[in-house]
C-alpha cells in the first residue's frame, strides 16, 4: 500500500499513468492539501510547488487513475487500516451487528450516505439468529443484539450475518455495558472472523473503549477498529469504490471513426496565422464537421437581407443569432430570436437585433440562421485546456441552466468509452436522460459518442484551449449541437512537453 500527502503535481499525466499501473497491484491512498483559497496560498509558498490545481480536476485525475482520495490524514489512516488487514469487499452490501440500537441506526445512515447498501438479510439468516438471541433482539439489518449480549452471542451473530449471501462486508459495533468486558467481545469477534469460509472484510467499532486495536490482533489476523460508526462506513466506502475500479480491466482511449484530423489541423493553422482567438461560426462548423460532431443545419450570413434569404432556403421556422465580437451570452442581451417564420420576419428581426446590440456597445458582423430543432434534453459539452493537466472534457446540464445548476462531470482527455459512460451516469440529471417518470429515454450512446469525439479533438489539437457546445440537444435517436464556441491560441503552455 502507498500513502501519499500531496500539495501539487509536477507532472500530473505521468503521475496518472504510473498510478493506473501501480493501483492494479496495490492501493494508493492520498490526501491532497490546498483545497481552499487559504490552503492554495500555503501550497504556492512551498519550494517546488508548480500548481495548486482545482479540486474538481484532481478528483477527475484520481477517479481515472484509481487513487483513493481522503479528506484528512485521520481518514487516510482509517482507510489504510482496513486495506492493510482485510480483503477487498466484493460489493457495497453491508451487514451491521450491534448491541445498541442507536449506534446501529447511525451506522446504517452513514453507510447509505456513503453510497453503500444495507440489505435485508435472508430469512434463513434471520431464523438462524432467532435460535440464540432473546425475543427483544432485532434480527433485521442492523442486527440489534441488545445491551445484554454475551460474547458467545456476538460470535454466533457475526458468523451468521457473514454467511448471508446478501452481505459483502460487516461492521460490528460494541457499546460497553458495565457487566461485560471489552476483551471478551474482542476475542469473540476474532474467533468468528477466523472461522469464516469466505473472505469478507470485518470492521469493528468499540465505542468508549481504549486499546482495542491490540485486542483485535492475533497472529496473522487483525481487525480494524474505529471510534465511531461514521468513520468505519467512510473507510469501507473508499475500499468498495477502489475494489470496483480494480475489478474492471484497463481500457485504452477510444478514438471514433470518421475523423479528418488533417483538415482540422489546416484550419487551426489558418486561425493561428492571424493570431488566434475565437473561431468564426463558419470555422466552428468546419472544425466540428471534421470530427463528426453533428451540428444543426445553419447558414452564416453578413446582412439582414442575406439572413432572410438563408431562412427561405432552410425552410420552416428558423433561429436567428447575432455574430458580434465579445458577445458570449446572446440570450441575455437580445442576440437570439427563435421560431421566426418567413423571409420578412427574419429581415425585420435582424434589423431590430442590430439596433439593440449596437446600443449595448456591440458591433454586429453578421448573423447565424439555423433550422429550428425539436425539443429535447439540453446538455453542455466542453473542453478547457488546463496549463498543467492538459485538456479537460466536461459535460453537464446545458442551455441557460448550465451555470445555475452546476451539475457537471469532468475527466482528463483522452477518454475511454468507460469514461464517457461514467461521466453521464454520475450527473444528477442522468435520470432525465434515462427516461424519468415514464418519459422516453434519450439516446445516451449518441451523447457518449459526442464526448469521445470532443475528447479526440482536444487530444489532437492542443492549440484549441477552449471549446463549448451548448446546448447539445439529446433526442430519443441522435443528438444535435445548437450552439458552439471554440478558441484557439498560438502560444502553447510552457508545461506542454512535460505534461503529455
Amino acid at each position: 500500500m502507498i500513502l501519499l500527502y500531496l500539495e501539487s503535481f509536477g507532472n500530473p499525466r505521468k503521475f496518472s499513468r504510473i498510478a493506473r499501473r501501480v493501483g492494479r497491484r496495490k492501493p494508493i491512498v492520498a490526501v491532497k492539501s490546498g483545497r481552499t483559497p487559504a490552503g492554495m496560498r500555503g501550497t504556492s509558498s512551498h519550494t517546488g510547488a508548480m500548481l495548486a490545481a482545482s479540486d474538481t480536476t484532481i478528483d477527475a485525475l484520481f477517479n481515472q487513475a484509481g487513487v483513493i482520495r481522503t479528506d484528512t490524514l485521520e481518514e487516510m489512516f482509517d482507510v489504510a487500516a482496513l486495506l492493510a488487514s482485510q480483503p477487498l469487499p466484493r460489493g457495497p452490501r453491508v451487514g451491521i451487528v450491534t448491541n445498541g440500537g442507536g449506534p446501529g441506526i447511525l451506522a446504517a445512515d452513514a453507510c447509505e450516505a456513503e453510497g453503500l447498501q444495507v440489505p435485508v438479510l435472508e430469512e434463513a439468516t434471520r431464523a438462524r439468529l432467532r435460535t440464540f438471541l432473546p425475543r427483544q433482539a432485532s434480527v433485521q439489518n442492523p442486527v440489534d443484539l441488545i445491551a445484554s449480549a454475551t460474547p458467545e452471542q456476538y460470535r454466533l451473530a457475526v458468523e451468521a450475518v457473514m454467511a448471508d449471501p446478501n452481505v459483502d462486508a460487516l461492521i460490528v459495533i460494541f457499546v460497553p455495558p458495565l457487566a461485560i468486558q471489552v476483551e471478551d467481545i474482542a476475542r469473540a469477534v476474532l474467533d468468528a472472523a477466523r472461522s469464516l469460509r469466505e473472505p469478507k472484510p470485518i470492521l469493528t467499532v468499540f465505542m468508549s473503549a481504549r486499546g482495542v486495536p491490540e485486542l483485535l490482533r492475533e497472529g496473522d489476523l487483525t481487525l480494524p477498529s474505529y471510534a465511531f460508526p461514521e468513520s468505519a462506513a467512510r473507510a469501507l466506502s473508499k475500499a468498495v469504490h477502489y475494489a470496483q475500479w480494480r475489478s474492471i480491466p484497463p481500457e485504452a482511449p477510444t478514438r471514433p471513426a470518421g475523423i479528418d484530423r488533417d483538415d482540422a489541423l489546416a484550419l487551426v493553422a489558418q486561425v493561428l496565422a492571424r493570431g488566434g482567438g475565437w473561431l468564426h461560426p463558419g470555422e466552428v462548423e468546419r472544425l466540428l464537421t471534421s470530427y463528426g460532431i453533428p451540428l444543426v443545419q445553419q447558414r452564416v450570413v453578413s446582412s439582414p437581407e442575406e439572413a432572410g434569404d438563408a431562412a427561405q432556403a432552410l425552410g420552416g421556422q428558423v433561429a436567428l443569432k447575432a455574430i458580434a465580437p465579445g458577445l458570449v451570452h446572446k440570450t441575455d442581451i437580445g442576440g437570439v430570436a427563435l421560431a421566426l417564420q418567413g423571409r420578412e420576419a427574419v429581415v425585420e428581426e435582424a434589423l431590430r437585433m442590430n439596433r439593440r446590440l449596437c446600443a449595448a456597445g456591440y458591433r454586429v458582423e453578421g448573423y447565424l440562421v439555423q433550422a429550428m430543432a425539436p425539443p429535447g434534453t439540453e446538455m453542455i459539452v466542453g473542453v478547457v485546456e488546463d496549463p498543467s493537466f492538459g485538456p479537460l472534457v466536461a459535460c453537464g446540464a446545458g442551455g441557460i441552466l448550465a451555470e445555475l445548476l452546476g451539475d457537471v462531470s469532468i475527466r482528463l482527455a483522452p477518454l475511454t468509452a468507460r469514461d464517457a459512460s461514467a461521466m453521464l451516469r454520475e450527473l444528477r440529471l442522468f435520470p432525465l436522460l434515462a427516461g424519468y417518470r415514464g418519459a422516453h429515454p434519450s439516446d445516451v450512446p449518441a451523447l457518449e459518442e459526442v464526448l469521445l469525439r470532443v475528447s479526440a479533438l482536444a487530444s489532437d489539437l492542443p492549440h484549441v484551449v477552449e471549446l463549448e457546445l451548448n446546448p447539445v440537444r439529446v433526442y430519443e435517436r441522435g443528438v444535435l449541437v445548437l450552439d458552439a464556441r471554440v478558441r484557439v491560441e498560438p502560444v502553447q503552455p510552457p508545461s506542454l512537453v512535460a505534461r503529455r
